[in-house]
């Protein structure tokens, strides 16, 4: 398994925000993670990525990891190619890498085709609609083309068509970057695609994209079953969350 996650807690103050959480999630998998706010959701995606410790428990998810905050994190006053290229960088020196084939300026150019950015690329983030700053926040998440992507609520606040635009990016991104650069020379990059775990409140949305589904509810999971055995999401989600 890829990412396997074993009676995890986390405590902050006095309050158990998760509680011994055990999963196990398989290269290729594109998983809804579901819950109301304040279940523990955003909490479980910061211990995976590392930005916060786990109390107790263990937690194995592969090195190369790409994150997309609820809030997306961007520069508005730099370029779309300047900021990629930036973080391409960043990314190349954090691991010590030396690239011979291709350096960060043919690394940017394929992820801009890829998220559809070819027609923004030379525009500053702060002109860009919402729709197109979260394809600038996916073209980062995808920098090093990670094994694991992570996206926290990739969808709110967009209008109808955008969303399907960024839905349709999303289930493109499950799939590598085939004989690509991009790929970290140490990688151990599984053959049968990348795991994306989705956080968001939009249940349509999951049973679009999503091959499963995990609802967490008070910090415990209470549903983790393939989206094709779950006959009525809503009715699933109701009953776990009451």
């Amino acid at each position: 398994m890829a990412i396997k996650i074993s009676h995890l807690n986390k405590h902050i103050g006095k309050q158990h925000v998760l509680k011994d959480i055990c999963l196990s999630i398989g290269d290729g998998e594109i998983v809804g993670l579901l819950g109301p706010n304040g279940a523990g959701k955003s909490t479980l995606m910061k211990i995976m990525v590392g930005v916060w410790d786990a109390s107790n428990g263990e937690v194995q998810v592969p090195k190369s990891i790409g994150y997309l905050p609820e809030q997306n994190p961007l520069y508005e006053d730099m370029y779309v190619r300047e900021y990629l290229r930036f973080f391409a960088e960043l990314r190349m020196k954090a691991r010590g890498e030396r690239r011979e084939a291709k350096g960060e300026k043919e690394i940017v150019e394929e992820l801009i085709e890829r998220v559809g950015l070819t027609a923004e690329a030379h525009k500053r983030i702060g002109q860009l609609s919402k729709g197109y700053r979260q394809r600038v926040g996916l073209a980062q998440a995808m920098i090093g083309n990670p094994e694991l992507l992570i996206l926290d609520e990739p969808t709110t606040g967009l209008d109808p068509n955008q969303l399907e635009d960024i839905r349709a990016l999303i289930r493109n991104l499950s799939n590598p970057i085939a004989n690509s650069d991009l790929v970290a020379s140490n990688s151990q990059y599984p053959n049968n695609g990348r795991i994306v775990i989705l956080s968001t409140h939009i249940l349509q949305e999951v049973k679009q994209m999503c091959s499963r589904v995990i609802i967490i509810d008070h910090g415990e999971i209470k549903v983790d079953k393939p989206i094709a055995e779950i006959e009525n999401l809503e009715e699933t989600f109701r009953e776990a969350t009451v």
